[in-house]
C-alpha cells in the first residue's frame, strides 16, 4: 500500500527514478521502463494468432485484432460512422468541423491533414512523396515507405531459436548475438 502511494506521489512531483541506459528516457515506474526497453531490443512477445504480427504490448495486440474481427468501437456522434481506432475517429471529426489546420506556406491553401499538405507541397517543390495506401502516412524516401508498409502486411523477423518476433532485421541480428554468446 505504501509503495503504491509512493508511485502515485510521483504523478504530482514529476519524479522519474528509472532511466533507460540506451537513450536516457526516464520513467516514473519500472514497468514503464521495461516496456520502453523493448523499443531498443525490438522484442515482440505478443503474437497475433491470425497473421503472426508481433507486438511489444498486449494492448497493441488487442487493438490490432480489430483488423481481423472488424470491431469498430468508436462512433462519430455527428454521422454515426464507426472506426476501429480512437485516432481515426479524431481524424474523421475534422470533416465535420471543416478545420484545416495545415496551411501551405507558398500559396496559403489549407488542408485537413499533414499527408494532404505534403502531397500538395510536392507540386510546388517537385519532390516525390510516397504515401501509405493503408493509413495515409507520407514519407519522402521510397525505402522508408516500403519499411513502413511492413506494419500493415504483418511481415516480421522471427528468431528461429526462441520464436521471438522483431519489427526490424537489425533488432533480430542484435538478438541473435545473445544466442551466439556475442552479447551478455
Amino acid at each position: 500500500m505504501e509503495r503504491n502511494l509512493a508511485v502515485h506521489r510521483r504523478i504530482h512531483t514529476g519524479e522519474r527514478l528509472y532511466s533507460c541506459p540506451h537513450c536516457g528516457k526516464s520513467c516514473k515506474q519500472n514497468g514503464n521502463l521495461e516496456v520502453h526497453m523493448k523499443t531498443h531490443t525490438g522484442e515482440r512477445s505478443f503474437i497475433c494468432t491470425q497473421c503472426g504480427k508481433g507486438f511489444s504490448q498486449k494492448q497493441n495486440l488487442t487493438i490490432h485484432m480489430r483488423i481481423h474481427t472488424g470491431e469498430k468501437p468508436y462512433t462519430c456522434t455527428e454521422c454515426g460512422k464507426r472506426f476501429p481506432h480512437k485516432g481515426s475517429l479524431k481524424h474523421h471529426m475534422i470533416t465535420h468541423t471543416e478545420q484545416k489546420p495545415f496551411a501551405c506556406a507558398q500559396c496559403g491553401k489549407s488542408f485537413t491533414t499533414k499527408a494532404r499538405i505534403m502531397n500538395h507541397t510536392n507540386g510546388h517543390t517537385g519532390t516525390t512523396v510516397f504515401t501509405c495506401d493503408h493509413c495515409g502516412k507520407s514519407l519522402s524516401c521510397k525505402d522508408s515507405i516500403k519499411q513502413h508498409m511492413k506494419i500493415h502486411s504483418g511481415e516480421r523477423f522471427r528468431c528461429s531459436e526462441s520464436g521471438k518476433v522483431f519489427k526490424h532485421k537489425r533488432c533480430l541480428v542484435n538478438h541473435m548475438k545473445l544466442h551466439n554468446g556475442e552479447k551478455k
